[in-house]
């Protein structure tokens, strides 16, 4: 499996395939083995390398990872097969916004790491699958540094996103159903968790 990886890390400098740091990927998959997560659902598949690690975390790990460009789709399809995965993880190929759930689905982990000017949406449509104790973890937060100086910006595509991701920080602040902890890991994370249960 090491030597997929490896090859997974070329193919995502080579082609351009933002894939989750080093650092933020140790974090998710120590607070896995850590929380004994077994469920696990990852909005944003890319190639799989994230979904991979996730469910090579532990034993009883299995994941489920939406991915909506048909091109990720089948190269983490791929990369599922290399590592003997197929049991431990199922690639839906749609787009996240759309589809539908069954509604006895939960999990025990939400890992959102797709479009991200649409992670509030993302959040609000997921966490109705979200165990009691369940937790909703999100990438990018930092945005390479962009976040927080949204501001300094000129007027144009990557201005409005930053404005969206340094939106979704606001909402997580003050969302009255979740404690957000957030984590300056990588391009910055945040850790949600319901409220009620704390």
């Amino acid at each position: 499996m090491k030597e997929t990886i490896l090859a997974m890390e070329k193919y995502a400098i080579e082609n351009n395939v933002p894939i989750i740091e080093k650092k933020s990927i140790a974090f998710i998959m120590k607070y896995i083995k850590e929380h004994e997560i077994k469920n696990i659902l990852e909005i944003g598949s890319a190639i799989g390398y994230s979904a991979i690690l996730m469910a090579s975390s532990s034993q009883s790990a299995m994941v489920t990872t939406i991915e909506r460009d048909e091109n990720r789709y089948m190269e983490c399809l791929k990369n599922v097969k290399k590592c003997g995965m197929e049991k431990k993880i199922n690639v839906v190929y749609q787009d996240a916004l759309e589809l539908n759930l069954s509604e006895d689905l939960k999990y025990d982990l939400i890992f959102i790491d797709a479009a991200k000017g649409q992670y509030t949406k993302f959040f609000e449509k997921y966490k109705n699958f979200l165990n009691p104790n369940g937790t909703i973890i999100t990438d990018n937060l930092k945005f390479h540094g962009y976040v927080g100086q949204s501001s300094k910006l000129d007027k144009g595509n990557l201005k409005s996103l930053v404005e969206k991701i340094e939106g979704y920080i606001e909402f997580l602040k003050n969302n009255p159903e979740f404690d957000t902890k957030f984590y300056d890991i990588g391009d910055g994370l945040s850790v949600s968790t319901w409220k009620e249960k704390n």
